[in-house]
């Protein structure tokens, strides 16, 4: 797929957005946010299990071992 493939797809995609009912809008919402969050939750995943985030938890750690944290 070439980039002005992409764009016309985008385009597309847009035109057909605006042209929502205020219902159906509604519902393209509820289902782009649950669609957004099983890619953000997958991305996550797939960054711990590389050990991509194994740093912020052992800064975690060490805050916590010198007591350097704030209770939520």
């Amino acid at each position: 797929m070439t980039k002005f493939e992409h764009m016309k797809n985008l385009e597309e995609i847009e035109l057909a957005v605006r042209q929502l009912s205020a219902e159906e809008l509604a519902a393209f919402r509820i289902w782009f946010a649950e669609f957004d969050a099983e890619l953000w939750d997958r991305q996550f995943e797939e960054d711990v299990a590389a050990g991509k985030l194994n740093h912020l938890a052992e800064r975690a750690r060490q805050h916590l071992r010198e007591e350097n944290c704030t209770d939520l």
